[in-house]
């Protein structure tokens, strides 16, 4: 699809933002922000995500192990036992003799996490005999389960009782326990809690306040201060990874004394089963692996927690919905303000930043936090973003092509293609087309040959092209958007009334420019002595409006309309005096009486024409030397004064002037044209012969031909003995076409040293004049010296 141009006479309309356009990707980063957060606001909630939960939090778990404490000792009904002793249970009164072995010591507390809740019809003398020893041991603790306890004789024996339930998770791991379970008349501390109680103050916990439920119909049995198990790593010197961290003896070789008492002193002693088959085993997670664990082991685990004050509370909702959620808003803002890469990358960085802080918490504040949901939310906030960014950089091309279309540029879609991809090729090919016209439009600008300045209604420049660098350089300013533009022109003046401006007054202020008081062109001067034009233009281009300022150097118009005025003036004289002379005595001669004396009459007639001829051929020579290209080879200047003194010497002899020169051994190298030094050294010297000789041919007039040079410039100086000048006479004598009064009487002085200045300055060097009255005159032409080849 395309659409046909304007027509030719009627301004293209610029295209205006479409409204709208970053405010609905706003609303949509708000709608987001809120729909992410609220998702990660539920997900943040008690039993939400838990494998995943569960899953961070155990592969992060070795930042947070613990040493096994050497104070533990777990006393195991192991394979080897049974093979020993017989199948299970066994009589009480074994575990009786158990307990009397290792009370010897004595031990901090024991723990005989076997359950005795039922009477021994076969053998009732031993549950009487193990009450009796749990009465002397009184530091032994037993175990309670739901539904059932210890006999009466027991748990009066015991120093505590306690639980030993374990929550498993939904992945069937065992992380945490409750330190208080029970029934809501009668709770219980856990018994490795108990064991810690016996052990640190031998007697048991306070007994926990009964906490009514406040649902009746809920269960009776309770679960309070729930805390995450910090299991305790092996010490080096234990072994293979699936054995336990603590240190464990065979019951039966404890009860067979293979063991000694001494084992025991100050321990925490724990008696279970670890047998094959024969009680509760659970998952427990050890960082990115699980192996199964015995309920005694476990029971070690939460007391070796306990002892070394490492358990770790997990983190309430609330503070987790605060972390996760703050966590994706922090994503949802840097995506909004860094681009897609550095959203990502802070999206990458907050995500590595919560599971830091999920293996960091328990070490350092002992709470562990659910990151599950902050990680999800992160993982979802960059693609959700990116995909409501494309629909509104589609959306976004939709419009920019009908704004393109309607300033008439071919925007047609390829058939075929994903509809965005369509997009992206056509507006490709208007921007390629707008590029080319921009760069055509600014190469036009930079190349223009004036200095060129767009500026705002302010003055401030907004485009300058390389002229408009170069002449601020000029001035000594570097040239940068932004600047004042009646500030860097403030050094250009008026030079009349005619511009509207007075004399002496700059032609560029900022009243002007406001009040569009400018005139379409003005002349001033600047600051280097140069004769500008000032043209300036306003132009509106919305949302922009400013002017269009020029700068024309007509320096050198100015200074060739000066030229050409004086050399009107100076060859208007002195032409026509010589004919006029030429006619005047031809009319005397006409009206005389007596025949013309032709001795006289044509020796002056002759004289007049040459001199005539000789004005003619000097215009001739300057007007070469002001506009034939300059013919640039190295040549010593030395030879060049040789030569022109060499051409000089007939007319210096007929003057009765003697030349001085000796040609220096060393070379005197510039880069010039030969024939224009010639001449112009021929002028200096044929004046020097004019103005130098005396009246007195006895005594002949010396002009002295002299060539010095230093490290930059060579010099040739014509000296005369001649009558010499004052100041004023040499300032006048500086200027094109100027001759002294006294000097009317000789021919070409005016012309011969324009020649001589103009040839000067185009070989880059300077004509100077030096005089004193009564004592001669000096004319140099300095020339800079040619590089060495």
């Amino acid at each position: 699809m395309s659409t046909q141009p304007p027509p030719p006479d009627s301004p293209a309309t610029p295209a205006q933002p479409a409204p709208g356009r970053g405010r609905g990707l706003r609303r949509d980063w708000l709608l987001l922000a809120a729909g992410l957060l609220s998702l990660v606001f539920w997900l943040s909630g008690d039993g939400q995500l838990d494998r995943i939960n569960g899953f961070v939090q155990d592969t992060a778990s070795w930042l947070h192990r613990p040493k096994a404490s050497q104070d533990i000792v777990i006393v195991a009904i192991d394979d080897a036992s049974i093979d020993a002793i017989g199948r299970w249970p066994w009589r009480r009164a074994l575990h009786a003799g158990l307990l009397e072995r290792i009370s010897q010591a004595p031990p901090r507390a024991i723990g005989l996490d076997v359950m005795l809740s039922e009477e021994d019809l076969d053998y009732p003398g031993d549950d009487l005999l193990l009450a009796r020893v749990l009465q002397r041991s009184g530091r032994t603790v037993l175990p309670v389960a739901p539904g059932s306890g210890p006999l009466p004789a027991f748990a009066q024996a015991a120093a505590a009782l306690g639980h030993t339930q374990l929550p498993v998770d939904a992945d069937g791991a065992v992380r945490g326990f409750h330190a208080i379970e029970g029934s809501a008349q009668q709770p219980w501390w856990h018994m490795a809690l108990a064991l810690h109680c016996v052990g640190e103050n031998g007697r048991a916990c306070a007994r926990p306040e009964p906490v009514p439920p406040m649902d009746p119909d809920a269960l009776s049995w309770q679960r309070r201060q729930q805390e995450i198990i910090a299991f305790a790593q092996a010490r080096p010197e234990q072994g293979a990874r699936d054995r336990s961290p603590f240190t464990t003896y065979s019951y039966i070789d404890v009860l067979r004394g293979r063991i000694p008492a001494a084992a025991f002193r100050g321990k925490y002693v724990l008696i279970g089963t670890t047998a094959t088959g024969l009680g509760s085993r659970f998952t427990a997670p050890l960082g990115t692996s699980a192996r199964p664990i015995s309920s005694v082991e476990m029971l070690a685990h939460v007391l070796n927690g306990s002892l070394q004050g490492s358990h770790v509370h997990p983190a309430s909702a609330t503070l987790n919905r605060a972390l996760n959620a703050a966590a994706v808003l922090l994503a949802l803002l840097a995506l909004a303000w860094l681009g897609p890469s550095g959203g990502m990358l802070a999206c990458a960085l907050l995500a590595l930043a919560c599971l830091s802080l999920a293996g960091l918490a328990p070490r350092l504040w002992q709470v562990q936090t659910a990151p599950a949901a902050g990680l999800l939310g992160l993982a979802l906030a960059y693609p959700l973003w990116s995909w409501l960014r494309l629909r509104a950089a589609a959306r976004f091309l939709a419009l920019e092509l009908r704004d393109l279309q309607g300033q008439g540029l071919p925007t047609a879609l390829r058939l075929g293609g994903d509809l965005l991809d369509q997009r992206i090729a056509a507006v490709e090919q208007a921007s390629r087309q707008l590029r080319a016209l921009h760069h055509f439009v600014s190469e036009s600008l930079r190349q223009l040959p004036s200095p060129t300045f767009v500026c705002d209604r302010q003055g401030h420049v907004l485009l300058a092209n390389a002229a408009a660098h170069a002449y601020a350089r000029s001035l000594g300013h570097d040239l940068r958007a932004g600047d004042a533009l009646p500030r860097l022109l403030d050094g250009l003046r008026a030079l009349d009334t005619a511009a509207g401006a007075s004399a002496g007054q700059p032609l560029l202020t900022p009243e002007a420019l406001a009040a569009h008081g400018l005139p379409p062109s003005s002349e001033g001067r600047d600051p280097m002595g140069r004769s500008l034009m000032l043209l300036t233009q306003t132009f509106e281009a919305p949302p922009t409006t400013g002017w269009l300022i020029t700068l024309v150097d007509i320096s050198d118009l100015r200074s060739a309309q000066a030229q050409r005025d004086l050399a009107m003036q100076f060859i208007s004289h002195d032409i026509r005096a010589p004919v006029a002379s030429i006619i005047t005595l031809l009319e005397m001669q006409r009206g005389a009486v007596q025949a013309p004396d032709l001795g006289l009459l044509l020796p002056r007639i002759e004289g007049y024409a040459q001199a005539s001829l000789q004005l003619a051929d000097d215009f001739v020579h300057l007007a070469r030397a002001q506009q034939q290209a300059l013919r640039r080879e190295r040549l010593d200047l030395g030879l060049v004064l040789d030569q022109a003194v060499e051409s000089c010497w007939a007319q210096a002899s007929a003057a009765h002037v003697q030349l001085e020169f000796h040609l220096p051994e060393q070379e005197c190298p510039v880069l010039g044209d030969a024939g224009m030094l010639h001449r112009a050294a021929v002028n200096l010297i044929g004046n020097a012969i004019k103005y130098g000789a005396r009246a007195d041919q006895a005594n002949p007039a010396t002009v002295q031909c002299l060539l010095r040079q230093d490290a930059g410039h060579c010099r040739i100086t014509i000296r005369d003995h001649g009558p010499g000048m004052d100041g004023q006479a040499v300032a006048r004598l500086s200027q094109p076409f100027e001759r002294l009064d006294h000097h009317q009487h000789l021919d070409g002085v005016g012309l011969g040293l324009a020649f001589v200045r103009t040839v000067a300055a185009r070989h880059g060097g300077r004509l100077e004049i030096e005089s004193t009255p009564g004592q001669g005159s000096a004319f140099s032409i300095v020339l800079p010296k040619a590089e060495q080849a």
